[in-house]
This record gives structure tokens, C-alpha cells and sequence, in this order.
């Protein structure tokens, strides 16, 4: 069971990734800069509060969270419950990843996958304990070709009862093989029908490799959730930079834009693209990043853009460097 995919001309084709405000720490480019000095439980609640409601304002209806994202899913529950007035939201969360950082930024290890059913039923209870029935996606996070995830008929048949309860399954891939990984799950059923509602993959103009799969998936019925669209800021107007990046500032300045509305209207421009999702830190960088709804890019420049993007395995090895601040 698919996700029910937004309007095509809607906002509401952008939704906001919890990943870099869950917790203190995480690896998105600057966000040293973008959160307050005091990264305490209680002032990272109250600042993804402050993010939340701009987004919902805006006219954002998908949320996305994690075991994973530190107290992300605690933030969004804590979120719902004082807003009552909150309609037609999307809530997706995935499990797989266990947070292990202990709300610190130079912990040697911040999350541990682990794809097994037992991880799963423990997971699943938390999240059920915190967002109840407002849980609309659960995803397996993190897959990649080796991830028992798409090996293992019992957690399938778990998965394909939690289905039944009216939870989309999916799943978020994750690395150079991402491709091989989609194509993979598109085969899985259960009693004969596909296992995977949805599949969130990262997709941007510097790594665009999963594209063809993504394009699969949403011909299969799946909803396309797009994550990392600014490549972990690494396209945002700040951190732009080397030769090719010229062509995404030459292209921003034409359209009256930044470069992150660009970066984000490229992936917006793919048919197969259900959901863009802002992974901003700030209400400021979020009314950015909508700008990209209203920004359409002719082919001339949707053309030239593809000068950004680099081989899958370069991509990866660099992203792996990237520091937890």
C-alpha cells in the first residue's frame, strides 16, 4: 500500500526530514551555525517546535523521523499533541538504526544498524508508544544490497501484518548501490502482493545515480520520497563552490533564487518524484527551500546542471568524511 501521492503542483510535495534537529548532533555542512549554542533536550524540542509549526504554516504536510533521529519522534509526538488543530499531516518513521550517541556531538558512534525482527518489534513499540496510530510510513532504514532486510521472509511476513493495520511499508536506501538495492525490494511480496509502498532514496544533482530505479518504483505503484536533495548542504549558497558549482550559482542568479531552491527544483523537476523532502535546520532555510515549489527550470538549465554530478563511489566516499557537528 502506497502512500497517497500529493497534487503534482501542490507544497505539500515537500515535506521536512528530521534528521539534522533530533539531536545535537548530525553532518549536515554549517550546522554548527544554524542551532542555538544550547543543544539541551529541552531547547532542541522547543527550536523543532518553532521549525515544525513554520513548516505546517507554510503548507507542509509530510514529516519525516527515525529511531535513529535522537528524540526526533519524541518532538514530533510532543509537537502533535500540543497542536491539536493539525490536520491532513503524513507521518513516516523508520527503525533499524539504534541512536547510540547519548545526546553527545563527538561520540565515536552515534547510530548502529541492525536489520533483524527483533530489532524491528522493539523499535516498532517505541514508535507505536510515542506517535500511536498518527504512524503512516514505517521504513526500513538505511538498506543496502547485503541488509538482511531483503533477505528474511519472517520480518517480510511481520512487516506485511503491520501493513494490514494500515502502515505503508518502506524503505530508505542508502549508498553507491542504492539502484541495486531498489530493484531488489521492487521483487518482494508477500501472499503475493509487493511488500514496499514507498521508497525513499537519496537523489540530488551530485548523486543522481538512483534515478532510473526511482523512476521503476514509482511506475510500480511506490511513493518516491527523495531525501538529501542539497547533498548535506554541500549545494546550499554557503558551501557551493569548485568549477561546477559555478553552473548552480550562474543558474540561481538567473532565476532570482538560491542556489538550495535550485538544487531542489532539479529534483522536484523528476516525474517519479512523489516527495522532496527539506532537511532544514531553521525556519529561515525551510521558507528557502519552498521556494523551489514555485520555481520551474527550463530543460536549457535542468541540461547544464547535470555538469554537478560525480561518479556514485566518489559521492559515498566523501559523504563518509563528513564530521558530526
Amino acid at each position: 500500500m502506497p502512500l497517497k501521492r500529493p497534487d503534482a503542483s501542490s507544497i505539500a510535495r515537500f515535506g521536512l526530514g528530521l534528521a539534522a534537529v533530533g539531536r545535537p548532533g548530525y553532518i549536515t555542512l554549517g550546522r554548527d551555525l544554524d542551532l542555538p549554542a544550547d543543544r539541551s533536550v529541552e531547547a532542541m524540542q522547543a527550536h523543532v517546535h518553532r521549525l515544525l509549526d513554520a513548516a505546517y504554516t507554510a503548507g507542509v504536510r509530510y514529516f519525516d523521523a527515525a529511531r535513529s533521529y535522537g528524540m526526533a519522534e519524541d518532538f514530533l509526538a510532543s509537537w502533535l499533541h500540543a497542536r491539536p488543530d493539525v490536520q491532513g499531516v503524513v507521518i513516516g518513521s523508520k527503525w533499524g538504526y539504534t541512536y547510540t550517541a547519548g545526546w553527545r556531538t563527538d561520540a565515536r558512534t552515534h547510530e548502529v544498524k541492525d536489520h533483524s525482527l527483533a530489532t524491528f518489534r522493539r523499535q516498532l513499540s517505541h514508535t507505536r508508544a510515542l506517535l500511536g496510530t498518527r504512524l503512516d510510513l514505517y521504513q526500513v532504514h538505511s538498506v543496502t544490497p547485503t541488509s538482511t532486510a531483503l533477505t528474511d521472509p519472517a520480518l517480510h511476513e511481520r512487516l506485511a501484518v503491520l501493513a494490514t493495520e494500515g502502515v505503508t511499508i518502506g524503505l530508505s536506501a542508502s549508498g553507491p548501490d542504492q539502484a541495486e538495492t531498489i530493484r531488489t525490494a521492487l521483487e518482494i511480496t508477500v501472499e503475493g502482493k509487493q511488500l514496499f509502498g514507498s521508497v525513499q532514496a537519496t537523489y540530488n544533482l551530485m548523486e543522481p545515480s538512483a534515478g532510473a530505479a526511482l523512476a521503476e518504483a514509482h511506475a510500480a505503484g511506490c511513493t518516491v520520497i527523495v531525501k538529501e536533495g542539497l547533498a548535506n548542504g554541500r549545494l546550499a549558497d554557503r558551501h557551493a563552490s569548485g568549477p561546477e558549482a559555478t553552473v548552480l550559482r550562474d543558474i540561481a542568479q538567473e532565476a532570482k533564487v538560491s542556489c538550495d531552491a535550485v538544487a531542489l527544483a532539479a529534483v522536484a523537476a523528476q516525474p517519479w518524484a512523489d516527495i522532496v523532502l527539506s532537511g532544514a535546520a531553521t525556519a529561515e532555510q525551510l521558507i528557502s527551500n519552498l521556494t523551489a515549489t514555485h520555481l520551474r527550470l527550463v530543460p536549457d538549465q535542468l541540461e547544464r546542471l547535470t555538469a554537478l554530478a560525480e561518479p556514485a563511489d566518489v559521492y559515498w566516499a566523501q559523504r563518509s568524511q563528513l564530521s558530526w557537528t
